[in-house]
């Protein structure tokens, strides 16, 4: 059964490559994956302005591969480690006492699906970042589950990049990242990681977990950086 769905989804995204799904991940390499209702769309002809390749839906599809993390708001935490070894640490109420954003996005996942305008609420990198001294210009993400995403620094600050807590005026779903998920709108999904838990920087670029698997090193809807060498 999970190899059909394999099958099916790397149809989805090229008919022709055969590799894993994503949006959302756990540890390790092998994964049950897990499609809601939505995941697979047909072309709106009502959409404009859309990403190559891309069709609208009015849903919140779902794609996890890999178990959902589920951690409490008490034992949460985030971690900024730059080149000192140094970390930086937030906990849940520390994090809520920065100063939070209303933040408005369309989202684009490499599975083709496009999510006009959607809310969150949640505190800028640039926040988190303000107390960091690095001179590095890459950084690697770490989520609960062993997830991890490359990106670089420029991508994360410059009012690109959110923790997020709240969708549409309500705590964050746990299937959709709760209780705090990274937010780079700018990006395809997958680098938007679920239960973000850190950031370390890096000299040099290296590849994250699904960036390993061959999907693009950076991802741009735009110029529809799916797979690499895209």
């Amino acid at each position: 059964m999970d190899e059909i769905v394999h099958r099916k989804v790397a149809a989805a995204i090229d008919p022709t490559v055969r590799r894993p799904p994503l949006e959302t991940v756990g540890s390790g390499r092998e994964h049950r994956v897990t499609i809601s209702r939505g995941f697979f769309g047909h072309h709106d002809p009502r959409a404009v302005d859309l990403p190559p390749g891309q069709h609208l839906t009015h849903g919140f599809p779902v794609l996890t591969a890999g178990p959902t993390q589920l951690i409490s708001t008490e034992e949460w935490s985030f971690t900024i480690t730059p080149e000192s070894g140094k970390p930086r640490r937030w906990s849940w109420d520390e994090m809520m006492a920065l100063p939070s954003e209303e933040i408005n996005v369309d989202i684009h996942c490499v599975t083709r699906w496009t999510k006009l305008g959607t809310q969150w609420r949640g505190v800028a990198l640039d926040t988190f970042f303000e107390d960091i001294e690095t001179n590095y210009e890459y950084t690697m993400v770490h989520s609960y589950g062993g997830y991890t995403t490359n990106l670089p620094l420029e991508d994360l600050v410059g009012g690109k990049a959110w923790i997020v807590y709240e969708y549409e005026g309500e705590p964050l779903h746990v299937e959709h990242g709760g209780p705090a998920r990274l937010l780079v709108p700018h990006l395809y999904f997958w680098k938007s990681a679920k239960w973000v838990n850190g950031i370390t920087m890096q000299r040099f670029d290296e590849p994250g977990f699904w960036e390993g698997f061959g999907y693009h090193n950076y991802g741009d809807p735009w110029r529809e950086e799916r797979h690499a060498g895209d």
